[in-house]
């Protein structure tokens, strides 16, 4: 056996080894990278005001403070306004159960000769085995649900204590990345964070004016209907459809639909059809176009990177891919080397020949000219042979 074999055994072992404990510390910190991933992109969206109250002379540390303070009133000012209108939309819906529940019996018995009562459909509703069982397993649930909302929460901590350090400390932190490299990378990595910077706030521009034009629509449509709370709804809709990546739609055309169910049943129909048709719209037309001039990325880039970070990341992925991308595009895009692209009809869709004419090159042979076309057949005839000679 070679000297050399037992050594190369013994390396090839430990860094199997090495490899494997890498795997299992990354798989069990994949949580806490996550949550530092969607802090940092959440400093780089409110790096710019950040920074504006830095040069005027408010201490950084507190401006990133006062930046967070502002965001934390208004999403809970308006989750209080829309808990207290949910709730009392929900009692009145209570109440007024019996009353669409013998609507709907009275319009099944029209329309299907039927002969049901709401007496019968309540008791087979109440000794049912599903609602048992639905009841037993949300009793159970309790504990689970808890524990689900307390994790949410730490999480949610956790995001915002290192957003909060990425913000106010975001010269330190440069300064330090800085110190680790020589002087012709510095200005690359300073070029790229203020790329980054300049996406990431592109896109929540992009979105917050898709979050506008859809509540504006919404507004519109419930207002029509005579649906109660239409401003607050339309500030649901547009927020929640444009800020939850997947699941937002969704989340977002559930309470219209309920609020408008206490108006007339008829309105929940109304309210959903407009939200698929809205989201199709929104989906093809305006979010390709709107996105592709805010982070200046190709719609099909924006869409199959949406695709991918869904695929790798799940929601986080879906939310945090298009300034991703748009970022790592701007900063290849200052590298790479472009040239001048030469005058050829083929470069703005035109085919070759055109009105009996060729654009072809000349040559030996070959006529310039198509067949059919004006001055002497002969002599414009290409030099082939004769089939039939």
């Amino acid at each position: 056996m070679p000297a050399w074999l037992p050594r190369a055994m013994v390396l090839a072992l430990a860094l199997y080894a090495c490899f494997q404990l890498g795997s299992w510390a990354f798989h069990q910190l994949i949580g806490l990278l996550i949550n530092i991933l969607i802090a940092f992109f959440l400093a780089l969206a409110i790096e710019p005001a950040v920074s504006r109250m830095s040069a005027r002379g408010v201490r950084r540390g507190l401006a990133t403070f006062l930046v967070f303070l502002v965001v934390l009133i208004a999403v809970a000012g308006f989750v209080a306004l829309l808990g207290s209108m949910l709730a009392g939309q929900i009692v009145d819906m209570v109440e007024e159960f019996p009353k669409y529940l013998d609507s709907v019996i009275n319009w099944i018995n029209q329309n299907f000769h039927t002969d049901l009562s709401r007496v019968e459909v309540q008791d087979s509703l109440l000794h049912s085995d599903w609602l048992q069982k639905y009841v037993q397993n949300s009793a159970t649930g309790v504990l689970d649900v808890s524990t689900t909302v307390l994790s949410g929460l730490f999480r949610l901590l956790t995001i915002f204590l290192f957003s909060f350090y990425f913000a106010a400390d975001g010269p330190r932190l440069r300064r330090a990345l800085c110190s680790m490299l020589p002087p012709a990378r510095q200005a690359e990595v300073l070029r790229a964070w203020e790329i980054a910077v300049d996406k990431t706030g592109g896109f929540l521009y992009s979105r917050g004016l898709m979050a506008l034009i859809s509540g504006i629509a919404h507004y519109i449509l419930l207002v029509i209907l005579g649906v109660p709370y239409a401003p607050a709804l339309a500030v649901w809709v547009g927020l929640v459809s444009q800020f939850i990546p997947t699941i937002g739609t969704y989340l977002a055309g559930a309470l219209p639909m309920l609020i408008a169910f206490t108006v007339d049943p008829w309105y929940a129909l109304w309210v959903l059809g407009f939200v698929v048709i809205y989201q199709q719209f929104e989906n093809y037309v305006l979010q390709p176009k709107l996105t592709s001039k805010t982070v200046d990325i190709h719609p099909a880039v924006a869409f199959g990177s949406v695709i991918v970070g869904t695929a790798l990341l799940g929601a986080v992925g879906a939310l945090i891919a298009i300034p991703a991308v748009a970022t790592l595009q701007a900063f290849l895009g200052a590298y790479v080397k472009r040239y001048d692209v030469t005058d050829d009809p083929r470069v703005h869709g035109r085919h070759l020949w055109r009105r009996g004419e060729s654009v072809l090159p000349r040559s030996r042979g070959v006529a310039t000219r198509a067949p059919g076309g004006d001055g002497d057949a002969d002599s414009e005839r290409p030099n082939v042979p004769d089939p039939q000679a």
